[in-house]
């Protein structure tokens, strides 16, 4: 299936360049990234690894335009992500990314179907068949399922396909397995495999060493800094 989105060949897909985050708290300074570099291309999936509170969550957050660092800057498939409006940032969020977060990807009051209809229809303006869709991550019979109903491995799974809804070229992915069991893990990867290999990039926050290990490339990333590539 081809991917939406306007890809330019031979650029990244993403390009993060020298990102800073910092907190504050009272009095104290907190640096959750570093000068933080990388670039993601079309056709790999990349994982981000590191201990807790090394900065990968805020690494996600930055690059889709859900935080902003205050220093550096982000883009997607050429276009700048950072520092723009919340609705510019929305747009290219829907065009060209699908993201998963490890809370809060599902709308409570609506159905699996339905909350893939509704991604869709931001997306795109309408809101094509989602059986497809469901098949693909092994969810075709919890159409009809309230978010409150599944299982942990079933809500990252729907999570997962409303990411997918809009069939993005960027997917970005913030420990997918972290609550899900082997067999949902191996599913999930496969879905993140099976992205890349159609010419998109995946980059995955993981605590995993089963997904760091079926990543082309791993980044450590240590107290806001990039330690390994």
């Amino acid at each position: 299936m081809a991917l939406t989105g306007s890809i330019r060949s031979g650029e990244p897909l993403i390009c993060a360049s020298e990102l800073y985050r910092f907190y504050h708290n009272g009095d104290d300074e907190t640096f959750a990234l570093r000068g933080v570099s990388l670039s993601l291309y079309a056709g790999e999936m990349v994982a981000i690894v590191g201990p807790s509170g090394s900065g990968k969550s805020t690494l996600l957050a930055c690059i889709a335009g859900l935080d902003e660092p205050d220093g550096g800057y982000v883009d997607v498939a050429g276009d700048r992500i950072t520092r723009r409006p919340e609705t510019v940032r929305t747009k290219l969020r829907a065009k060209l990314m699908g993201v998963l977060l490890q809370s809060g990807n599902l709308l409570q009051h609506l159905t699996v179907s339905q909350n893939i209809k509704v991604a869709q229809y931001l997306a795109k303006g309408e809101h094509p068949d989602s059986s497809t869709l469901l098949a693909a991550v092994g969810l075709e019979d919890r159409a009809a399922a309230w978010p409150s109903t599944l299982s942990g491995g079933e809500a990252a799974r729907a999570g997962l396909a409303v990411a997918l809804a809009n069939n993005p070229p960027v997917l970005l992915a913030d420990e997918p397995t972290g609550e899900v069991d082997a067999k949902n893990e191996a599913a999930i990867l496969k879905i993140m495999h099976d992205r890349a290999e159609a010419g998109g990039a995946v980059l995955v926050v993981t605590h995993s060493d089963r997904v760091a290990r079926e990543a082309n490339r791993v980044i450590r990333l240590s107290d806001g800094r990039i330690t390994d590539v």
